[in-house]
């Protein structure tokens, strides 16, 4: 990306896309605010294994920070359709050794966007993450539904006596009084669900739309699954993504999801719905290859952000 960049003219740059940086967001003043985190909840035998990844995902759209205002083909024109409406709040100081600590600045970070209106993109750092941002949202006198675009469902109850990690974020969620509804697209190979969890999904009322359908047959039915008008917050692991193209990621699987078909997706659901918030998690730069990973997160994240941009 450095050759790139230095085609393009970008400089040193240090926020996602050369975003402005915004390290107080109680005076945030743009529609979509992006945090990173390294990770949250960790489990001892693995840690903040995450470590690194929102640094690595702004590093793979570095090349491009000149490159803002240019037509972006995904979106049919540039990222911000007006003038630039994101801001880069930078990484939040969390500690592997602090994971209540951990949860409190994330809970208090996109709860801090949200009294300012504006649209929290959450990036990381392992798949714990998800569970206080979206704790964030029961302050506020709204349902929620949740998207989840992820290879794994989370459902366990705990795992070595955690309950808070990233194997159970949408039990979490299901056990929060605002969260209307639970759409989980992606699903496939062998994780951690034993049949009990996906019976207690099942039996919440949960919709699934495994890879395997999506693949086959289009996304079509994960977006007629979002109500009409919902408030929905998105949640992205990566490893929804096909490891051909997203080889970053801790549990690589075969058959995911390609680039457009998430995009599309994504896309399907704002045209009917309202992005109330985002999270892109799970990037493990250590397994990335050549920076393959990075790029298509970067990429990705970029045409999210165009996408709730032109939300009205």
């Amino acid at each position: 990306m450095a050759l790139l960049g230095t085609m393009f003219g970008a400089g040193e740059v240090d926020t996602f896309l050369g975003l402005p940086a915004c390290r107080d967001l109680s005076r945030l003043a743009a529609k979509i605010a992006l945090i990173g985190a390294d990770g949250c909840t960790p489990y001892p035998s693995v840690g903040f294994y995450c470590a690194g990844g929102p640094a690595a995902i702004r590093a793979g759209a570095a090349g491009y920070a000149a490159n803002l205002l240019h037509v972006n083909f995904d979106l049919g024109g540039p990222i911000f359709p007006g003038a630039v409406d994101a801001v880069d709040a930078g990484d939040l100081p969390q500690d592997e050794g602090d994971p209540a600590g951990n949860r409190a600045r994330i809970f208090g970070a996109v709860s801090q966007v949200l009294d300012r209106g504006g649209v929290p993109f959450l990036i990381g750092g392992d798949d714990s993450l998800p569970i206080p941002m979206l704790e964030a949202f029961g302050a506020r006198d709204r349902d929620i539904h949740i998207l989840q675009i992820d290879a794994h469902i989370d459902w366990r109850d705990e795992v070595g006596g955690e309950r808070l990690g990233l194997s159970s974020t949408m039990r979490r969620a299901s056990e929060m009084g605002h969260v209307a509804g639970i759409v989980q697209v992606g699903c496939r190979g062998i994780g951690s669900a034993r049949p009990g969890d996906l019976e207690d999904a099942l039996d919440w009322g949960v919709e699934f739309v495994p890879a395997g359908e999506a693949v086959r047959g289009g996304i079509g039915r994960a977006v007629d699954l979002i109500p009409e008008g919902a408030e929905v917050i998105i949640c992205l692991d990566l490893d929804a993504l096909d490891p051909s193209v997203m080889p970053a990621v801790i549990g690589r699987t075969a058959g995911g999801l390609g680039y457009w078909q998430v995009l599309e997706l994504i896309a399907g659901v704002a045209e009917k719905a309202r992005i109330a918030g985002f999270d892109m998690v799970e990037f493990m730069p250590e397994r990335d290859i050549d920076g393959q990973g990075a790029t298509v997160a970067a990429q990705l994240l970029a045409a999210v952000m165009g996408i709730v941009a032109r939300q009205v």
